[in-house]
C-alpha cells in the first residue's frame, strides 16, 4: 500500500499549497504546552525502542487499542515493549479516519523516513528499523526535538517541583530551551481532603511556610510563583471541568480552611468557593508577574471508576463534559478586569458546542493594552484533529481576530509528537487558500502569507517573549 502522505497532503488548492510551502513549512515550533518529562530533555535520554518514545503514555492510542479489543496486557500490563508494538501495529489500519491515523505515518515518515503504512505485516521490520535509528544521537530526546525545529517548549510542573532539570537545562546551550509551567490544580483540590492534606505537607516543605490558615496557603503558592518566575517560569496552567464565581462573599474562606485542616468533609458549594478564591488569588499572582494563565476547561475524568483503580488517572477514561462555562467564565475574568489585574489569558475549550461561548466570551476582556491578550486558545485534547481545528479556526475567525492567534501546541508527553503543529500548519493553510479560491480573500500571497506566518510562529514569539 503506498503512501499518501504526499508534499501537498491536506492541501487542496493551489493557493493553500503555496501558502504551506513558502510561508508555514520551515518556520520555527514554539510549542507553549505540553507534558513532556523536564527530566528526559535535561539527560538527553536515549530511547531504547519506538514503543518508549511513541507509546508509554499515550492514551490517546491506549484508546484505540481498548475499542480493538486489545488485551490491557499489551497497552499498560507486563508485555515487552515489542509485544506491545506489534499489538498497536495490528489496530493502525482500522483506524482510519481517526486522527491516530495521520499522527501515526506523519510520525514514522518525519522521524524515521518511513512512508509506508504501519501494518501487521511491516511490524517487526518498522520496530526493529526505528529501534536502531533510536540508538544514534540525533534522535536522542534533544535531537528529535530539533529534529523538527523546536526552538522552545513549555512543561507542565507542579508547584512543589524543585525545577533541577529546568534550571540544568538552562545551563547547557546544546539543550532545547526550556520552560516550566506552573500548574496548580492539587493546591485547590479540597474535593479529597486525605490526599489534599498530603499535598499541603509537600507544599510546606517546597515553600518552608506553615499552613496554617487560608492566607498562608497564598503566601506558599506566592513563594512558589516567585522561585518558578526566577527560573524563567512564563505561564501558568488550570485544568477543570470548569470555574467558579461568587459575586458576594456567601461562605467563610477562614472557616472553610479550618474544617479542612480538622479533616471535616466539605459540600459542594464550599469546595466550589475555595477553588474560587484560590483562582482569584493566583490570578493577580500572575498578573503582577507578566504571565499568562492558561485555562483548560470542560473535561470530565476518570469516568471508568473501576479502571481508575486499576491503572490509576491519566490512562485513557476522560472525556468531553457538558459543564455550564459562561457565567462562571464571564465572573472570573470581570473579577480580575476590575482591579485592572486580568492577566494575558489563553483559555482553551472541550466541547464543540461551547466554541462561540468561549470566543465570544474572550472578545469582552481585550481592553487594547495587549494584542491579543486574552485568547481563544487551540482545538484541545479530543478537538485537536481536523474537524476539530477547523472549527476553532473558523469560530475565532467569526468571532474575533484569527490574524491574533498564537497557534497549536502539542499537549504531549512524546517527543514524537511535534508534528501536530505541520498538521495544524497544513489545516490553517488549506482553510485560507479554499477561501481565496472561492473568492472570499485576495489572492494576495504576500499578504496572507504574512499572516500564517504569525499565527504559526511570530504572534506567539512575541506574546510569550521567551528568551
Amino acid at each position: 500500500m503506498s503512501t499518501f502522505l504526499t508534499e501537498d497532503f491536506l492541501l487542496q488548492t493551489e493557493f493553500a499549497k503555496t501558502l504551506y510551502h513558502n510561508f508555514a513549512k520551515k518556520l520555527p515550533i514554539i510549542d507553549y504546552h505540553n507534558h513532556l518529562p523536564p527530566e528526559e530533555i535535561a539527560a538527553d535520554k536515549q530511547f531504547e525502542n519506538i514503543t518508549q518514545v511513541w507509546l508509554y503514555g499515550d492514551h490517546y492510542k491506549w484508546r484505540a487499542m481498548r475499542a480493538f479489543g486489545i488485551n490491557e496486557k499489551y497497552i499498560t500490563g507486563n508485555a515487552s515493549d515489542k509485544e506491545k508494538f506489534l499489538k498497536w501495529a495490528e489496530v493502525v489500519p482500522f483506524t482510519i479516519r481517526n486522527p491516530l491515523f495521520h499522527w501515526t505515518h506523519l510520525e514514522l515518515k518525519a522521524y524515521f523516513g518511513i512512508e509506508e503504512l504501519l501494518s501487521p505485516e511491516n511490524a517487526v521490520e518498522i520496530y526493529e528499523k526505528t529501534s536502531k535509528i533510536l540508538q544514534q544521537k540525533s534522535h536522542s530526546a534533544n535531537g528529535l526535538l530539533k529534529m523538527l525545529n523546536v526552538e522552545s517548549l513549555c512543561t507542565t510542573d507542579d508547584p512543589i517541583y524543585s525545577l533541577e532539570h529546568h534550571i540544568a537545562i538552562q545551563k547547557d546551550a546544546s539543550k532545547v530551551k526550556t520552560f516550566p509551567t506552573f500548574r496548580p490544580d492539587k493546591s485547590f483540590a479540597v474535593e479529597d481532603l486525605n490526599t489534599y492534606t498530603k499535598y499541603l505537607s509537600k507544599l510546606e516543605k517546597a515553600s518552608n511556610i506553615a499552613i496554617n490558615t487560608f492566607t498562608d496557603l497564598l503566601y506558599a503558592l506566592e513563594n512558589r510563583v516567585d522561585f518558578f518566575h526566577k527560573n524563567g517560569c512564563k505561564l501558568s496552567d488550570h485544568g477543570l471541568g470548569q470555574l467558579y464565581h461568587f459575586e458576594t462573599e456567601k461562605q467563610d474562606i477562614v472557616a472553610i480552611f479550618e474544617k479542612v485542616k480538622k479533616h471535616q468533609k466539605l459540600d459542594k458549594e464550599e469546595i466550589a468557593f475555595f477553588k474560587a478564591k484560590t483562582m482569584i488569588a493566583l490570578g493577580k499572582m500572575y498578573h503582577k508577574k507578566g504571565w499568562t494563565q492558561q485555562l483548560h476547561l470542560g473535561a470530565i475524568r476518570n469516568n471508568n471508576k473501576r479502571l481508575l483503580e486499576k491503572l490509576g488517572p491519566d490512562t485513557g477514561f476522560d472525556s468531553i463534559g457538558d459543564f455550564s462555562q459562561a457565567e462562571a467564565l464571564s465572573g472570573f475574568l470581570n473579577e480580575l478586569d476590575s482591579t485592572n489585574q486580568l492577566a494575558k489569558t489563553i483559555v482553551y475549550n472541550l466541547n464543540p458546542s461551547d466554541n462561540e461561548v468561549f470566543a465570544t466570551m474572550v472578545g469582552n476582556f481585550n481592553d487594547g493594552t495587549i494584542k491579543g491578550k486574552v485568547q481563544f486558545g487551540a482545538a484541545w485534547w479530543f478537538l485537536d484533529q481536523k474537524d476539530g481545528m477547523e472549527k476553532q479556526i473558523n469560530t475565532l475567525s467569526n468571532q474575533g481576530l484569527l490574524s491574533c492567534f498564537v497557534g497549536m501546541l502539542t499537549d504531549s508527553r512524546s517527543f514524537l509528537s511535534f508534528t501536530r503543529h505541520e498538521y495544524f500548519r497544513r489545516i490553517l493553510c488549506n482553510v485560507i487558500g479554499t477561501d481565496v479560491a472561492n473568492g472570499e480573500l485576495p489572492n494576495d500571497e504576500k499578504f496572507l502569507g504574512k499572516i500564517v506566518s504569525d499565527i504559526c510562529y511570530y504572534n506567539a514569539k512575541n506574546y510569550f517573549n521567551f528568551k
